[in-house]
């Protein structure tokens, strides 16, 4: 009978036995998160804050884990999610200490997602460090998605972003952002679990952990070549419109027809451009009073040519049998279709618990925060014989919701108003997640903005085309249409999430021998 030499629990370090600055470390820890990230693009710092987490997280007693979740995920959020506070303060007409207030229950509430993972992981674990080790990665994923799911969900942040342009990058279309960041955390995991065990003088198996870590990143100079869809040798002619238009002129009646003219001038000498892109809402009226605006784009365009443009759309609405506004787009010319958005942005599109919120504070009434959530199962645009599947805002944030539209498909689409957050970071995370899905799905990614970023994402979720933020100028390049689908097309984020699930249900006392990691 063979005795366990695994110590009972990991050695304690400053950062475990001293309360407060555990507290600090985990802080600091979600906050590497943020560097991993556009514009910082430090995706080597992930592992590092797991190592991190761990070193402060896998001696404490379960009991204390909730606590240590909610700090990592406030380092997390505090600096890479209070970017909120501009569009709340600055174009919600909101006063300053309410904008600080309602920023910091943002993050504070998002950080709850940390700490009920955190908390399941103790509870699961209990003691045992070897199983809080071999659950971290599961937990961590499990607890992404709930955070991307739950209350229409905010799928932002996820680990595995940041390796749009790391050495991970070839798992996206195998996995998806999920599969990436998984095997993020499990890195950080078995390089704690190797310094574990080389405190016990156990350097063959701390060696054996290092080397399974360590074997996807270095599998990635073949892996990143392979290409998962067939791309089209026969471009497409694109030409993107960012107006500029600043944020508080936006909805203002006075202006309404100042911006339309804006984009009109910017699209001469493009009309006969295969597709041409305007932003979200770059048409600032409802379709139903601007027939005359789409007739004139109509025979401005050339024989070939579709315009792709972001409007608002009022009717009645069989499904839900009442009169509704959607926040929309809509293709003209050599194309047709009219997409309605399905993931709608809390407080900016629509406004939970109106009848109580409405009124409070100008936050609560911002310009078209009245839209109704679009039918599922839509059709993509067709441009030109091509089939675009159109992503309004927020909605390319969403991995599986992207991942199935695009089967549709051979060209994805994107259009956005960042204006709303100003030149804070949450726009160059807002174009780093649109390459993500870009890789995932193997397709091209076209993005129209307002002030930026405005782009060309190749089916490798490279940029090859893009004009500065905060500047009044067109984009022009060629895209190429993809065939086929990537094995996360297929399957989603389901393979991923199932093996969580098995390991949660498997990884109990039975399976993995007690090894106490909060005594002694």
């Amino acid at each position: 009978m063979t005795t366990d030499t695994t110590p009972s629990r990991p050695p304690n370090t400053p950062l475990s036995a001293s309360p407060w600055l555990g507290a600090a470390a985990l802080v600091v820890a979600g906050a590497l998160q943020t560097l991993t990230f556009s514009p910082f693009n430090l995706w080597w710092l992930g592992p590092v804050s797991v190592l991190l987490i761990l070193f402060t997280t896998v001696p404490l007693a379960a009991s204390q884990l909730f606590r240590a979740g909610w700090l990592t995920g406030l380092g997390l959020f505090g600096s890479g999610a209070s970017w909120v506070y501009v569009s709340i303060s600055e174009y919600g007409n909101t006063a300053i200490p309410i904008a600080i207030l309602l920023t910091v229950i943002f993050v504070a509430g998002l950080a709850l997602f940390h700490g009920l993972a955190f908390w399941f992981w103790g509870k699961l674990a209990k003691d045992s460090a070897l199983r809080r080790l071999i659950l971290f990665p599961a937990i961590w994923i499990l607890g992404d998605w709930l955070r991307g799911w739950l209350l229409t969900g905010f799928p932002w942040l996820y680990l595995g972003t940041a390796h749009v342009d790391g050495p991970l990058a070839w798992l996206a279309p195998l996995t998806g952002v999920h599969g990436v960041t998984a095997w993020v955390t499990a890195t950080g995991a078995a390089f704690y679990a190797a310094w574990w065990l080389i405190t016990r003088k156990r350097f063959g198996a701390a060696g054996a952990a290092v080397v399974v870590a360590l074997a996807p990143w270095l599998m990635a100079p073949a892996m990143n070549r392979v290409t998962w869809t067939d791309i089209s040798t026969e471009p497409t002619s694109f030409a993107a419109m960012q107006g500029n238009i600043p944020q508080q002129i936006k909805w203002d009646p006075e202006f309404l027809k100042d911006q339309i003219v804006t984009y009109l001038g910017m699209t001469e000498g493009h009309w006969n451009t295969d597709i041409i892109l305007w932003p979200e809402t770059a048409i600032p009226i409802p379709q139903d009073q601007a027939g005359k605006i789409i007739e004139h784009i109509d025979q401005q365009l050339g024989e070939n040519s579709t315009l792709i443009t972001g409007i608002p759309w009022y009717g009645f609405s069989d499904r839900i049998e009442d009169f509704t506004f959607h926040n929309s787009i809509m293709a003209i010319g050599n194309g047709e279709g009219m997409y309605h958005k399905q993931k709608l942005v809390p407080f900016g599109e629509y406004v939970p618990l109106q009848g109580l919120l409405r009124g409070l504070i100008g936050f609560f009434d911002l310009p078209m925060s009245s839209f109704s959530r679009g039918p599922g199962h839509q059709a993509p645009l067709t441009a030109n014989g091509i089939r675009v599947m159109p992503f309004i805002c927020y909605e390319v944030a969403y991995p599986d919701f992207v991942a199935v539209n695009a089967r549709k498909a051979g060209l994805l689409l994107t259009i956005s108003n960042d204006g709303w957050f100003g030149d804070s970071i949450g726009p160059l995370q807002h174009l780093q997640i649109a390459r993500m899905r870009a890789l995932e799905t193997g397709r091209y990614m076209l993005r129209g903005t307002n002030n930026g970023v405005t782009a060309i994402i190749d089916h490798k979720g490279r940029i090859t085309e893009t004009i500065p933020q905060f500047e009044k100028a067109t984009l022009t390049g060629e895209v190429f249409t993809a065939r086929g689908s990537t094995p996360y097309m297929q399957t989603g984020s389901w393979p991923v999430l199932t093996l969580a699930v098995i390991l949660v249900v498997f990884v109990r006392e039975r399976v993995i021998p007690p090894v106490s990691a909060s005594g002694s």
